[in-house]
């Protein structure tokens, strides 16, 4: 079918339904004219469609009249009518169906529109509000919960403005070296925080408010409580010659914020104003600009992407080998908040970076024949510069660790210096081995955190034994060179990330009180059958370091 039929059998199927087509819009989507129906209401209400030709995007439809007993907050519908009947991403047009797909979006549109009628959804407004705040930005990077005022920075964010608010200067100073101060950084815009314990819901008229009056007017239908604190923060930063002020709203799941500048607040107080209240009150008539905020303090980093869950942060953390499993090994346990919140990451790593490792190690050309540990310790402080990371460049037995430790992980994969390391630290901290058995044939973890459970010289004899084998297959071993150059074995990259991946797997899990499979085995070559499925293996009797 070509595109002309098709577009005319889509215009054809809604004109069925009661809607004329009336043209085309400024970038080339169908206009068609009709009424939205809530089911049982028997009362169409006008409404605009717009339907993309190529049947890509979902059609735009817009209310052109509202049912006139509607409150002034909605949800899923905007200051302009727009009705939001699907998120975008979570629905894929059929191109091969325009007509039944462009229908069923109508159908799904109705449907939305009757629940709004019916006064449903309201909890919806909750998660749609950020959709509806657009404007300035501004980065929170606060570790405590105190409210009040705040040092605010105002920073040029690639052309736009962009503030930022800390209880910590020197920390966050730390994370913006490479932006630039704007002028209005020189005067004072003063910053605070206010709390609210309700959630914001977005006006269907007049949004996103213009003015400080409009500002208050919906604060006072949300929580009448916050619309006082509001004001009055805005009188202090005036009594306080501020050049402007920053207001952050903390509500029970979200920051949300507004900016005021008082350039034209000399104006306000000798210009005639037509209102009696903004007569008494000219703050009333200045501009406000919504800020959407986004939290940038450690903790809340971690802790993001696993909400759930304990992060790393806090923990005093060392990793032995900062080659090519520790290496981006590193950077997981940063992420996962490792170094922060008052917590450490140290490195050991007496090695330098030779041009052979270049091909699977996380560093690269920049840090060549310079020491693993310092090299890698800088990149990381790139990536979170107010993280407590401590490279140790020296040979691990002259290492002096924290007595404090709470987790040392191995990620040499040499097998005496496991050894070594279980006989010395395996009763002062939890241990975790990570390693990669043969050319990449399987990566496999080992935690250890008390006697009942097997160490990493414990699954050494088990496994000379015919025990808690990786792979049902011999694992082969095979050195580039023949063994003549030095005991590297080829394998790629992703075998190193996989393993990394495992290590902090396990991390993680111990951070949360999960010690269980302590032995956890991946395959990474499928010509190979795995043997040991994930266990728990005993401590083994012929262990010279269990037994003692």
């Amino acid at each position: 079918m070509t595109k002309s039929g098709t577009t005319s059998d889509v215009i054809d199927a809604f004109k069925q339904r009661g809607f004329t087509f009336v043209g085309n819009t400024t970038d080339g989507r169908l206009r068609l004219h009709g009424h939205l129906t809530p089911a049982q209401s028997g009362k169409g209400y006008r409404c605009a469609i717009e339907l993309d030709p190529n049947f890509f995007e979902l059609p735009r439809i817009r209310l052109l009249e509202l049912p006139p007993d509607s409150p002034a907050v909605v949800p899923h519908l905007g200051a302009d009518g727009h009705l939001c009947y699907a998120a975008k991403g979570t629905v894929v047009l059929d191109i091969f169906d325009p007509v039944g797909q462009a229908l069923a979006c109508l159908n799904r549109a109705e449907e939305v529109f009757t629940k709004i009628v019916a006064g449903e959804l309201v909890q919806d407004l909750e998660e749609e509000f950020h959709a509806f705040w657009c404007g300035d930005f501004c980065l929170l990077d606060i570790q405590g919960s105190a409210l009040g005022q705040h040092p605010c920075r105002v920073l040029d964010g690639q052309g736009r403005l962009l503030f930022c608010v800390t209880d910590d200067p020197e920390r966050t100073s730390k994370k913006f070296k490479g932006f630039v101060p704007r002028p209005e950084d020189a005067q004072s815009i003063v910053a605070y925080r206010v709390q609210t314990n309700v959630q914001p819901r977005p006006l269907v008229n007049q949004w996103p408010p213009q003015t400080v009056g409009a500002l208050l007017d919906w604060q006072s239908k949300l929580d009448t409580r916050c619309r006082r604190k509001i004001h009055a923060r805005i009188r202090d930063a005036l009594a306080a010659k501020a050049k402007g002020v920053l207001i952050l709203i903390e509500s029970p799941r979200m920051t949300y914020g507004v900016s005021i500048i008082f350039d034209g607040i000399a104006a306000s107080l000798t210009k005639k104003v037509k209102t009696l209240a903004h007569r008494r009150d000219p703050t009333l008539a200045l501009r406000v600009t919504p800020v959407a905020v986004a939290r940038i303090d450690d903790s809340y980093l971690a802790q993001r992407n696993v909400p759930d869950r304990t992060t790393l942060a806090s923990k005093s953390i060392a990793l032995v080998g900062c080659g090519t499993i520790g290496g981006y090994l590193a950077e997981l346990l940063l992420k996962a908040g490792a170094g922060t919140c008052g917590g450490k990451l140290s490195l050991v790593d007496m090695d330098v970076l030779m041009p052979q490792n270049l091909g699977r190690h996380r560093l690269g050309c920049t840090d060549l024949f310079s020491n693993k540990a310092t090299s890698l310790a800088n990149e990381l402080l790139r990536l979170v510069p107010t993280a407590t990371i401590q490279p140790l460049p020296v040979d691990v037995k002259q290492a002096r660790l924290d007595d404090g430790l709470d987790l040392l992980i191995d990620a040499t994969g040499e097998e005496a210096l496991g050894h070594w390391l279980c006989q010395h630290y395996l009763r002062r901290t939890a241990m975790l081995s990570v390693w990669i058995e043969g050319p990449g044939t399987v990566v496999r973890g080992l935690l250890h955190t008390s006697a009942a459970g097997a160490c990493y010289r414990c699954l050494w004899h088990s496994v000379r034994r015919g025990a808690l084998r990786p792979t049902t297959e011999e694992v082969p071993v095979i050195l580039a060179g023949q063994g003549c150059e030095d005991l590297y074995v080829p394998f790629p990259s992703t075998v190193s990330v996989q393993a990394a991946s495992l290590g902090a797997e396990m991390a993680l899990d111990w951070a949360n009180g999960s010690q269980s499979p302590a032995l956890r085995t991946r395959l990474t070559d499928r010509r190979y059958h795995l043997e040991t499925p994930d266990a728990d293996p005993p401590p083994d009797s012929n262990c010279p370091i269990c037994r003692t």
